[in-house]
């Protein structure tokens, strides 16, 4: 692998990132981000899912020996969405589970969430990430802006099991985060001030009932200032006028409660 010196870092890189134009403040998120997937041993991989990580971690870092800030910005997707995992290893039991109730099988959710999550999540912050995956979104945002705790509820059991091992990967305290294998509907808690969901169900049939319930859970909750992450939304034809929209660029749409 190349290694990848301070001067590196902090100089290459920062100038690269310079150019993709983001704000100030997600320009030194994803400056951080980089960083660390560039630094990073190969994760432990007891279920195999990580088979690709050395050859692009290598192609990031040679990307950022490079002079192209779109080529570097290609190169750390691509082994994010390796981290993060495209599909989950659904059990027998848990795909016919997944499939009678509308969810939808593991996506990344992209950057987006990550970068603009750290001016809404505070020291005292419960977060939760329903549809979680290898819950790697939640484990990033605890790492970047650390906080009470993070909630990662999903299905498969054994991406449970490999989100515990990237916890341990990512040196985050045990304590920070509270793995949940199972149904997203039966989960919920009004600890809960930081919510992020990439559609775990479809909105039809049964993920109608998941919605209904999700909303009426929000507005019982007594946390004033909830703010919720949606990816690819369909929450805004079950919530209530008092969440309002403050951020939507067609792929993440930001809520906050107003009482």
């Amino acid at each position: 692998m190349i290694e990848l010196t301070p001067q590196i870092s902090s100089h290459r890189l920062g100038e690269l990132v310079k150019e993709l134009e983001l704000p100030k403040s997600e320009q030194i998120c994803l400056l951080r981000l980089m960083t660390l997937f560039a630094t990073l041993a190969p994760p432990p991989d007891p279920h195999g899912l990580f088979p690709g990580f050395a050859d692009l971690q290598h192609q990031f870092v040679a990307a950022i020996m490079g002079k192209d800030a779109e080529v570097l910005e290609e190169a750390f997707l691509a082994l994010y969405c390796h981290v993060h995992g495209h599909e989950a290893p659904y059990t027998p039991q848990e795909r016919r589970h997944m499939d009678r109730t509308g969810g939808y099988w593991c996506h990344a959710g992209g950057l987006s969430p990550i970068l603009k999550a750290g001016s809404h999540i505070q020291p005292q912050t419960v977060s939760a990430d329903f549809g979680a995956g290898n819950g790697l979104q939640g484990l990033l945002m605890q790492k970047l802006f650390p906080h009470r705790q993070t909630v990662q509820i999903e299905l498969s059991s054994r991406m449970v099991e490999a989100g515990v091992e990237l916890q341990k990967w990512l040196a985050i305290p045990t304590e920070r985060v509270l793995w949940i294998a199972g149904d997203v509907n039966d989960y919920f808690s009004n600890d809960l001030s930081f919510i992020y969901l990439y559609r775990p169900v479809k909105p039809e049939g049964y993920g109608i009932r998941f919605y209904e319930n999700f909303t009426s859970r929000l507005v019982a909750s007594p946390q004033k200032n909830l703010i919720i992450f949606s990816i690819a939304d369909c929450l805004s034809d079950f919530l209530p006028p008092e969440f309002q929209v403050f951020h939507n660029d067609g792929h993440l749409t930001c809520y906050r409660r107003r009482i």
